[in-house]
């Protein structure tokens, strides 16, 4: 083949990206939104976490959180499932959760480390009595096996290992997810139902109780994100657009929001809730408990998912330019979340050693945006240049395929050379 041939062969594999499935720009935008809401919530005593959406209804991010780390889980993952053995699927699924574990422990050491370094700067050991961080310094022995056993979680460094016990069991969802979508769907409510039942959950150690994102409470709000990741990744919908089932979910979120606000309401619904409960309702039934994930939590979460889902104008939206600053963090999630945790843990050190603390608690969400956003734009380029680099070796390793081996040229009617 002639020289210029093969240089018009790379260039084509260069400059012509592979065919790839159109990037639903609400997975990304929804979960930039929810690193943000968590980063703010993060920071207790700021101005702006009074507008998050925990302030709106009975749900918060942490609930966001996992039905996108579904949704995400099996778009990403169920593919492989179809065409490959189950261990060599599930590899890069466990591979994946052992890196969320890796990362919680470097978040938690440290965490632990800006709190003693703020209490050694500025002569305040109150920060080391701060979001369960004592008992690393009382029980350090004990602490030191608890917390590589994820038996001990400080506070705000405790939704990485459920969602890391998530992915271990993902590639058994998923296989389920395939095969009978509604009896993994039944059996995740049975396991939701009966932890709350009977008060299972994950031990802590070496302080008394469990964790405070129960991991058998959680996975229904996770199996519910990946069912519907499952079936997006072949366009379709866990749950179908039904005018009556979007006006149902909408009138509910009307109602909590009524509940929330408007006088003498929420007295009443909960005085009701609390007379079902001394008549025999389980409690996370009835209350509003986030360890368990009571079904008013459970219900606001899904009926808040459904009807963004369900409306057109959302995904315009989302996929607008000015959503790409939320796209950005979305696509960066765990860098974008270790790294304002790391920030929102370094705020509450200087709101409470700043003699202004009230100029700090303004500087949250701008320095906040500034650093993680920063944080993501470095691994998009990053990215950007290893994709750049992958279609360069691809099309070099295309050319020596083509291109003529040296000693293999002949004239018409001569030897070899």
């Amino acid at each position: 083949m002639p020289q210029h041939d093969t240089t018009a062969v790379a260039e084509t594999v260069a400059q012509s990206p592979a065919p790839l499935r159109e990037r639903d720009p609400r997975i990304d935008a929804f979960r930039g939104a929810a690193l943000v809401t968590i980063f703010v919530d993060h920071v207790p005593g700021n101005p702006y976490e009074l507008f998050t959406l925990r302030n709106w209804g009975f749900s918060d991010a942490a609930e966001a959180f996992f039905i996108m780390s579904g949704i995400a889980a099996g778009l990403a993952y169920s593919g492989a499932f179809r065409t490959k053995p189950f261990l060599e699927a599930a590899a890069p699924v466990w591979k994946r959760s052992w890196t969320l574990y890796v990362v919680h422990i470097f978040l938690t050491l440290v965490g632990v480390a800006l709190f003693a370094g703020g209490a050694a700067y500025f002569g305040l050991p109150k920060l080391l009595r701060m979001n369960n961080i004592g008992p690393i310094f009382d029980k350090t022995m004990a602490s030191l096996v608890g917390v590589p056993l994820l038996t001990h979680q400080i506070g705000y460094v405790n939704i990485l290992p459920v969602y890391s016990v998530m992915l271990l069991a993902a590639p058994f969802a998923i296989r389920m997810a395939m095969w009978r979508p509604w009896l993994l769907m039944g059996c995740s409510v049975l396991v939701w139902y009966a932890a709350g039942l009977w008060r299972l959950n994950f031990p802590n150690f070496p302080n008394p109780g469990g964790w405070f994102f129960n991991p058998f409470s959680w996975q229904l709000i996770f199996v519910i994100g990946l069912l519907s990741g499952v079936y997006m990744r072949r366009g379709d919908r866990f749950i179908p657009r039904q005018p009556w089932l979007f006006a149902l979910a909408a009138g509910f979120l009307v109602l909590v929001l009524a509940w929330r606000y408007l006088p003498g309401l929420g007295e009443v619904l909960n005085h009701q809730m609390s007379l079902l409960g001394k008549a025999g309702a389980p409690f996370h039934v009835v209350s509003h408990d986030k360890t368990f994930v009571a079904v008013p939590r459970m219900l606001h979460a899904l009926a808040l998912a459904y009807v963004l889902s369900a409306i057109p104008a959302i995904r315009r939206l989302c996929g607008h330019e000015i959503a790409s600053p939320l796209r950005l963090l979305g696509r960066h999630g765990l860098l974008v979340f270790a790294t304002g945790t790391l920030v929102s843990l370094a705020m509450q050190v200087l709101l409470v050693a700043a003699p202004n603390p009230a100029i700090v608690a303004w500087l949250v969400l701008p320095v906040g945006l500034v650093v993680m956003l920063g944080a993501a734009m470095i691994a998009e380029r990053r990215r950007d240049r290893a994709a750049e680099a992958a279609k360069a070796a691809k099309a070099a390793e295309l050319v020596a395929r083509i291109a003529p081996r040296p000693g293999t040229l002949r004239a018409p009617g001569k030897p070899a050379l």
